[in-house]
């Protein structure tokens, strides 16, 4: 039976075949305007595949246009949904559909990798930080704008601020480099404090996963964590085998 996974966020669409014994292929990103999607299904994907696995947070319209597109060569689409238990992990949120799927599913992901404590940090869009300690309890999070996000703003607030650029520097000389210094290091600071108090709450410091399209910047600064590019897919593998088996 051929597999695929598919992550569909605000900013890009991430695909891997499913493979038998529950891992991933290599993961791949497809374009991710509505009007592209479906060519760019035709050209990276088979031409058949027995079933899909989505899970999105994107907008109504994009995702209708993806679920469009599969419906073409899928012979079943199953959408992941945020659930309150998952094997040993149990979400914090008194309602889980207020807690995005991908950061479910990175809970998930994560908990393939790490029987300890975890900080789960998402640089998408948004920039989402998740504490589960060692038992699969989910402890709660954050969320912010990421720095593309900051930029993006301050570009369209004020449009002589530069929206892409720069370098990150204590202390820079110039509107760029401070731009870029400024926005990543709201990051960066929001991640070290959130270890601090995860430690202070844990008695030991978790085990740091950064995922999603900004992740590499951020990981620059911060040397003790861990970068997972197929985080999301990786959880969304683990509910497939799961709800397959169900």
């Amino acid at each position: 039976m051929s597999a695929w996974l598919f992550d569909l966020g605000n900013t890009r669409l991430k695909c891997a075949p499913l493979r038998a014994d529950g891992s991933i292929g290599d993961a791949i990103a497809l374009p991710h305007r509505e009007e592209d999607v479906a060519a760019a299904m035709a050209q990276h994907l088979p031409a058949r595949i027995d079933v899909a696995y989505l899970a999105s947070v994107a907008q109504p319209t994009l995702r209708v246009a993806v679920l469009d597109a599969l419906a073409s060569r899928c012979g079943r689409i199953s959408i992941a949904r945020t659930q309150p238990r998952f094997d040993e992990l149990r979400i914090a949120y008194a309602d889980p559909r207020k807690l995005g799927v991908d950061r479910f599913l990175a809970l998930l992901g994560t908990r393939t990798r790490v029987r300890g404590p975890a900080l789960v940090c998402g640089v998408g869009t948004a920039l989402t930080i998740d504490l589960v300690d060692a038992d699969g309890l989910h402890l709660g999070g954050r969320i912010a704008p990421s720095p593309t996000l900051m930029r993006e703003a301050l570009h369209a607030r004020a449009p002589q601020l530069p929206e892409v650029g720069g370098v990150y520097e204590y202390f820079a000389s110039d509107t760029e480099d401070a731009l870029a210094s400024g926005c990543e290091g709201a990051g960066v600071a929001l991640i070290e404090h959130s270890i601090a108090a995860a430690t202070a709450r844990l008695g030991t410091a978790p085990t740091v996963l950064l995922h999603g399209g900004g992740s590499e910047a951020l990981a620059r600064h911060l040397p003790n964590a861990t970068e997972v590019a197929t985080l999301v897919l990786e959880g969304l593998a683990r509910w497939a085998c799961v709800e397959t088996a169900a």
